[in-house]
């Protein structure tokens, strides 16, 4: 769908707030705290980017950028070139960032990765749910949403520059059950809290990544077959291609974005065979169902997949 970049506004060093609607004031479609969109931001160039506002209010969406330095020019794209009044072709919302049910809640957010936080906040805030958030940065003025979150009562706010990295031994050093941890921000941190995290009971931490994560890839990246359940039309997949490359080129539409494993645009529902998982979306337990795959980048340990195609 086209949107109308109805406002952009700076909300920190190098973060613009972007604020969409519809051209004729029609309400978007909804989304709950941890979506986020597609953004053609340049010339066939995708990114996705969490929703940041209020899922109650329809007729907006609002998404944060980051300008990053040594991105792939996305960013740079929002900076330099959109202004107000563009049309910005943006996809419906995707969530694989959901806030769970939880007796208590853990936020824990570094930079820019405030921005699918700040809505589950607000939930459980409006909820009167039990719950903290941790909200690190470089500096206060590179923070976004400082003057809405710095007086609240539960949230502690830690620039790195007046006092150093998250402690994340504090906040994370006793498990406690009942507690739901999400986080997101830069991978470091990302890690830092998956270490953190590992005697806590299973299912307690939800991630959000920007980046692929880097993976011990323990199976094999030899040839297998996949079978589209639809037209019963069997491809190889060869050990140097995608099965998302394979079945396009074999004329078959998928909505796909990323093309990392990050962004879970691609997800197929597996009929069949034992998929090998390379994504950065999936839980432990959402990989080890093996119902979907991103086809992106995900394999096969078996001979041949059947799937929902």
């Amino acid at each position: 769908m086209k949107l109308l970049l109805d406002k952009k506004e700076p909300v920190a060093d190098g973060v613009v707030l972007l604020t969409l609607r519809d051209p004729d004031d029609g309400p978007l479609p909804a989304w709950t705290p941890g979506a986020h969109v597609d953004l053609v931001v340049g010339d066939g160039v995708v990114r996705q980017y969490s929703l940041c506002g209020d899922p109650a209010d329809n007729s907006v969406y609002r998404v944060a950028v980051l300008r990053e330095l040594e991105g792939r020019g996305g960013s740079r794209h929002v900076h330099d070139v959109l202004t107000t009044g563009q049309l910005v072709e943006v996809s419906e919302p995707r969530n694989h960032f959901e806030l769970v049910e939880a007796k208590r809640y853990l936020f824990i957010a570094g930079g820019i990765g405030i921005t699918p936080i700040l809505p589950m906040v607000r939930q459980a805030e409006a909820a009167g749910q039990d719950w903290q958030l941790a909200y690190g940065g470089r500096t206060r003025s590179s923070m976004a949403f400082l003057a809405e979150l710095e007086h609240q009562a539960g949230v502690e706010i830690r620039p790195q520059d007046e006092h150093g990295p998250l402690d994340l031994q504090a906040l994370l050093g006793d498990p406690s059950p009942g507690t739901a941890v999400y986080c997101c921000g830069p991978e470091s941190l990302l890690l830092a809290v998956e270490e953190h995290c590992s005697a806590w009971p299973p299912g307690t931490l939800h991630l959000e990544r920007f980046s692929p994560k880097t993976l011990l890839v323990e199976g094999s990246s030899d040839e297998f077959e996949v079978e589209l359940a639809q037209s019963g039309t069997v491809l190889r997949v060869p050990a140097d291609r995608s099965v998302l490359e394979v079945v396009e080129d074999c004329g078959v539409s998928v909505l796909s974005s990323c093309r990392e494993g990050t962004c879970g645009t691609c997800e197929t529902v597996v009929l069949g065979g034992t998929p090998d998982h390379r994504d950065s979306v999936l839980t432990a337990a959402e990989q080890e169902c093996g119902d979907v795959m991103m086809i992106c980048v995900s394999r096969s340990r078996s001979t041949r997949l059947l799937l929902d195609l």
